[in-house]
């Protein structure tokens, strides 16, 4: 009887252990179908936002590289879809297109840029840009995008990059140089003043704006603490490190483009 038993129970033990090989087998390959699937979806999504990229419609192709980010996290290739994504934002902020955080504003009699600029909370260089401006003359009567977007900038001292935001969208990311020695302090400022072509005050001595040593580039957005910004460099080799007497300085190319598009009173929030 007990031996008759012990059959019944190795038989039950080895049918039990059939079934769930069986069982991973069938979810190793339903996991392998997945993979597969999504790869191709992956393809698929990739092709889809290059050719509305090439078509023009960019809103739609933020869309799908959106989505690239979204559903394929982990992939190999998500930085390059990252960058995608932010050339095309900025695209698209200097382009006659609508898009979200943005209107048509009718021109009025005795506006100038600077009038509109300064009651949206916007540049004058944005609308220029984002309408294709040459001059500064408008006419009444006219309909012209105007950005509405609240930008703000969070730099990160640890990675030494700055990114463009606009509430909790990342805009654009830029590499930066910090302070030396970790001298570029943290907190929350704000862009109190900004000039193009600056002139470096040197201690001691005064550098002109076209002088090769100027280290302050072609750009200044000044913070609300005293001697404290950001700037473009006369050295772009520095770029990405700790290399500054503590501002923030990017290329010359970048700031113009920052410039051009964050206005006086901008938040700023610096973390280590």
């Amino acid at each position: 009887m007990n031996k008759r038993l012990w059959i019944i129970i190795a038989a039950c033990f080895l049918i039990g252990l059939l079934i769930f090989v069986l069982l991973n087998i069938n979810k190793g390959n339903k996991a392998l179908v997945m993979k597969k699937g999504n790869v191709g979806s992956m393809s698929s999504f990739l092709n889809q936002a290059k050719d509305l990229e090439m078509k023009g419609n960019l809103l739609e192709a933020k869309t799908v590289y959106q989505k690239l980010i979204n559903e394929f996290p982990n992939y190999a290739e998500i930085a390059n879809w990252q960058k995608k994504l932010e050339d095309i934002n900025i695209r698209l902020l200097f382009s006659p297109a609508l898009i979200p955080k943005s209107m048509l504003y009718e021109i009025k009699p005795g506006d100038t840029l600077i009038k509109i600029a300064k009651e949206f909370k916007t540049t004058v260089e944005l609308i220029k840009k984002s309408n294709n401006f040459t001059d500064d003359k408008i006419l009444p009567g006219r309909k012209i995008k105007v950005s509405t977007a609240p930008f703000s900038m969070l730099i990160d001292k640890s990675q030494n990059t700055l990114i463009l935001k606009t509430d909790e969208e990342i805009i654009k990311t830029y590499i930066i140089s910090t302070g030396m020695n970790n001298s570029t302090p943290v907190g929350n400022f704000k862009i109190t003043n900004k000039l193009a072509n600056p002139t470096w005050f040197k201690t001691g001595v005064v550098v002109s704006p076209d002088s090769p040593e100027n280290i302050l580039g072609s750009r200044w957005l000044g913070f609300n603490l005293a001697g404290y910004g950001i700037h473009g460099t006369n050295d772009p080799q520095v770029l990405g490190k700790q290399a500054t007497q503590g501002c923030i300085r990017m290329s010359n190319s970048d700031v113009e483009e920052l410039y051009s598009i964050v206005p006086i009173g901008t938040e700023v929030t610096i973390v280590d």
